[in-house]
Parts: structure tokens; C-alpha cells; sequence
């Protein structure tokens, strides 16, 4: 993949293919086939100098009967500082203020975006339309 620097975790992954492939019994040009590129292209993902995409990974964890996930096994213990994402700590999930109304918020955006994005005549129909929603809901 252009322009995408590998790192340990593309060598990590290509040891795993490499590893599955010879238990399989499979050559490098026959796996290199059935991707549509040469085995030197191959032997470039095996050892990490290249990105595989996940379509030919998925493509080669069905020539070899293992899970996409079996690629993986091992990578967090082996390199969780290897690269932003890994070393992230984990986000917390959303929690809205209780005491506040949820639907604020979304209806500041939405006002923000028809705004700038709508003409005058199709922000008086959208008004009108929630207006009527409005009716109908027993606002």
C-alpha cells in the first residue's frame, strides 16, 4: 500500500502468513497466483517490508483454513508500544449528563448544518415539518 510505512506489526503479520503458509504446503508462487501478483510481491508481505490488504489477507486465511484473527494472535503482547493506536489508552464511552436534554445538542448541529447547507425556502419546509411532527407527538 503506497505511502503507508510498515512497521513490526506488518512483520509480525507476515510471519504468521509465512508460517501458515508452509503448514499448508503451498509455495510462494502458488499463493502469489491466486492474489494476482508476483512471488516476490508475496515474499515482500511475508517479511514485512510491504502491507497486505485485508482482502488478500482474508483471501489467504481461506487458502489456509485459519481464522483472519490467527494473523493477530500475539501482536498486543508483542509490540503494544510499536505504534500510535496500540500504545492510545482506550477512549471512554459517551456519557451524557443526566439532568441535560440528549436531543440539545443533535438539534444544535442539525441547525448549525441546514443553516449553511439549506436554502431559505427548504429550511421553512424542514421547520414546518418538525413543527408538524411536533403536532402529531402532542408536543
Amino acid at each position: 500500500m503506497a505511502g503507508q510505512k510498515t512497521d513490526a506489526r506488518d512483520v509480525h503479520v507476515g510471519q504468521r502468513i509465512a508460517e501458515q503458509r508452509k503448514k499448508a504446503s503451498l509455495t510462494q508462487k502458488r499463493v502469489a497466483l491466486s492474489f494476482g501478483m508476483s512471488a516476490a510481491q508475496l515474499q515482500k508481505y511475508e517479511k514485512g517490508t510491504n502491507r497486505i490488504s485485508a482482502i488478500h489477507l482474508d483471501t489467504f486465511s481461506r487458502m489456509t483454513g485459519v481464522p483472519v484473527a490467527y494473523f493477530f494472535d500475539g501482536l498486543e503482547e508483542a509490540d503494544a508500544a510499536s505504534g500510535p493506536g496500540l500504545s492510545e489508552p482506550r477512549q471512554r464511552a459517551y456519557q451524557p449528563d443526566p439532568a441535560a436534554n440528549p436531543w440539545e445538542g443533535l438539534a444544535d448541529v442539525v441547525a448549525r448544518h441546514v443553516t449553511e447547507h439549506f436554502s431559505d425556502a427548504d429550511r421553512r419546509r424542514l421547520a414546518a415539518a418538525v413543527q408538524a411532527l411536533g403536532h402529531k407527538l402532542g408536543d
